[in-house]
């Protein structure tokens, strides 16, 4: 690209040369051969005036009183009548310019000069004709460099920067041009960077999201696999069949979940639900686990609550609390129903040691962990209660309570959902 740039900037300035150096060429050679005419022609007049002057006058007339009046690159001849003529200066060889002119009293006086003079005046032009348009070119392929360098190099950074995109390397450079149009690109790759950017932090996140919530649940489906096939009571197998089944589909809720969230963390689909089939459903998923670890798991509170959230949400923020309590807490696990104001609140609290004071409210961001844990559990449950308008706070540190808050009553319809009225 910069020799096409560098060659089209030369050529052009080469065709402007060649058009108008020409035409100067040309206008100054006319110029030049008619002042030297011209020249000829009026030193010619002036000596045959002061001839005319002199015989009028009854003076003498020779060539030592004409000489002084002539230019040493003329030749002069002055013929009175009955008289020889009279020569002034040396007689050019070859190619002249002469003109002729006649006195008053008679004379002639014929002045010359050699066309040489000539040829060297429009030599020297044209040799300052020439060094201009040197100079021209040279500033041109100077200009042209400098151009095709500020455009050049521009054009192959931005390629730079999309090969570095398509080689998974979204960051954005932030680095302008002062060309408008090269300027615009620019503006245009680093936005795809940061959206590529944002869609490799949400997948990233949902990986990690997803290989966190999916654990749990794929463990206890695979201890419910393990019993029916430990076991030949058909009744057996068939109630543990059930109880499989419905996990599954409450782990295909969560993938659904999470997709959704990563898409648009701000996409409900809240619903009035009873929080205490979502309470029993969990109560009953981690009794097998924490009867193996020698604790207790118990609600309290009030019943039959009708709150407004995704009762499988619902049920992975409890999952994500009870197993939090589960890891690092103690004793008996209690979840615990109230309500206040118009929301419906969930309370998980356990006889353990608690947060630890330089965490704080940090417990919800991601990597924080007070145990050597991945840190996305309560972080993805926050999430998810917030997904359907509620939200998850830590209540107390020590001993630790959590809070669920869900709506009690479903949001107002917005008037463009509205059913219009039937008449």
């Amino acid at each position: 690209m910069r020799r096409r740039l560098i060659q089209s900037t030369l050529a052009v300035v080469l065709v402007v040369i060649a058009v108008f150096g020409v035409s100067l060429v040309i206008v100054e050679t006319r110029t030049i051969g008619n002042s030297a005419q011209e020249r000829v022609e009026s030193e010619a007049v002036r000596l045959a005036s002061i001839v005319d002057s002199r015989i009028l006058a009854a003076e003498h007339v020779n060539a030592e009183v004409l000489r002084n009046p002539v230019s040493k690159d003329q030749y002069a001849v002055i013929r009175l009548p009955g008289k020889p003529p009279m020569e002034i200066g040396d007689k050019p060889e070859g190619d002249t310019i002469s003109y002729t002119q006649h006195g008053e009293e008679g004379e002639t006086v014929t002045v010359q000069e050699p066309r040489s003079a000539v040829t060297r005046e429009v030599g020297r032009t044209l040799l300052i004709i020439g060094l201009v348009a040197l100079l021209a070119v040279v500033a041109a392929v100077l200009l042209a460099v400098r151009q095709a360098n500020r455009l050049a190099s521009p054009l192959t950074d931005l390629a730079e920067t999309a090969e570095r995109l398509g080689s998974g390397d979204p960051r954005p450079r932030h680095k302008r041009y002062g060309v408008p149009e090269l300027d615009r690109v620019a503006d245009v790759l680093d936005a795809s960077a940061e959206r590529i950017g944002r869609m490799l932090t949400a997948e990233r996140r949902l990986a990690a999201d997803a290989s966190h919530q999916l654990r749990t649940p794929l463990t206890a489906l695979s201890m419910r696999l393990e019993e029916i096939t430990l076991t030949d009571d058909p009744d057996t197998v068939k109630e543990e069949a059930t109880i499989a089944l419905t996990q599954v589909e409450r782990l295909t809720d969560v993938v659904q979940r999470l997709l959704t969230n990563s898409r648009d963390p701000r996409t409900g689909s809240a619903v009035t639900f009873d929080l205490d089939e979502v309470i029993q459903q969990q109560l009953a998923e981690w009794r097998p686990a924490y009867r193996s670890s020698g604790r207790a798991i118990v609600s309290s509170g009030k019943r039959h609550l009708q709150a407004v959230g995704t009762p499988g949400a619902v049920a992975q923020v409890l999952a994500a609390l009870i197993e939090n309590s589960l890891m690092h807490g103690g004793g008996t696990v209690a979840l615990r129903t109230r309500v206040t104001g118009n929301q419906a609140v969930i309370e998980v609290t356990d006889e353990g040691p608690g947060v630890p004071a330089d965490l704080g409210a940090r417990i919800f961001e991601r990597t924080i962990s007070g145990r050597n844990s991945t840190g996305i559990g309560l972080a993805v449950a926050r999430d998810l209660a917030e997904a359907d308008g509620g939200r998850l706070e830590l209540l107390q540190a020590q001993p630790p309570v959590f809070g669920l808050f869900l709506s009690r009553t479903p949001p107002a319809r917005k008037p463009d959902q509205e059913r219009p009225m039937v008449r």
